[in-house]
Parts: structure tokens; C-alpha cells; sequence
């Protein structure tokens, strides 16, 4: 057995520094990616959608219709129920799960964020199958501004 004692001539001490070379090169490839990226994916052009001619689907043999009147007040079917209690009394139809259709029909004056607010009920109550109800054919036509509806 070999014992030494005195100093060594080392050249090649231990080096206890981590080499971040190698890891700066992955982060700018990866912001370069990125950045190319990003303004790929949204979309800021402003677009004038068209109206939908698409068929009408099939209606359910037993629709669950969630309506909310002009006095934002909302049914369930024809029953009156409290927002608060919108998503217990779907619970306690006959024959409603959580995963069956639900639709969503609301008064013309009906504010947007009063929509999303019972979207946002029926969203925490487990009811995510949420479709809008809206009348079939061709918007009727507003007159101007300033205007009259007859010629």
C-alpha cells in the first residue's frame, strides 16, 4: 500500500464552477423562437364577421332551456329560480347530468354581461355543455339613426 504524503505537481486542479455557456446558447435559441412566434399567434386585424347559413341541429327530445327575461330575472323551463339558485335546482331535474346540454336563451335587451354572469353559474355548478338559443332566418334589419323603419 502507496502513501504520499509530500505536494503533487497537479496541473489539472478540480474545477467546481458549473460551465453556463452551453445554457445561455438554449435560452437565446429559445427566445428567438418565441419571439418569432408570438406575433404569429394573435390576431389584431379587425373583422367583420358574416352571419351563419348553417342548418339548424336537431333538437333534443327533452331540452333543458335556461331563459333569461328582460327584467333579467331566470327560468328554469317555466319556473322561476333564483341566480343563486340556478345550478342547485339543475341538480334537482329528473334525468340531469352534468354532461347533457343546457341552453341558454335570453331577451333581445339583455345585457352581454348578464349573459356571462349565468354563463359563469352554470360554468361553477359543473354545467359546461351550454349552447345559445337564437331564432332562425335572417336578422331583421335595423333602420338608421335619425331615421324611420317605413320609406
Amino acid at each position: 500500500m502507496a502513501v504520499s504524503l509530500g505536494e503533487t505537481d497537479d496541473e489539472y486542479d478540480e474545477v467546481h464552477e458549473i460551465n453556463v455557456t452551453p445554457f445561455i446558447d438554449v435560452i437565446l435559441v429559445l427566445l428567438i423562437i418565441f419571439m418569432v412566434a408570438a406575433p404569429l399567434s394573435t390576431v389584431d386585424l379587425p373583422v367583420d364577421l358574416p352571419s351563419s347559413t348553417a342548418n339548424p341541429q336537431k333538437k333534443p327530445d327533452k331540452p333543458t332551456y335556461v331563459t333569461i327575461k328582460s327584467d333579467l330575472s331566470v327560468a328554469i323551463g317555466e319556473s322561476m329560480v333564483k341566480r343563486v339558485d340556478l345550478a342547485h335546482q339543475l341538480d334537482q331535474l329528473p334525468d340531469m347530468t352534468k354532461d347533457k346540454r343546457i341552453f341558454l336563451r335570453a331577451d333581445k335587451s339583455v345585457p352581454y354581461g348578464e349573459i356571462m354572469s349565468v354563463f359563469e353559474l352554470l360554468r361553477t355548478g359543473g354545467y359546461l355543455k351550454v349552447a345559445l338559443v337564437a331564432l332562425e332566418g335572417v336578422p331583421e334589419a335595423k333602420p338608421p339613426e335619425g331615421g324611420s323603419a317605413t320609406p
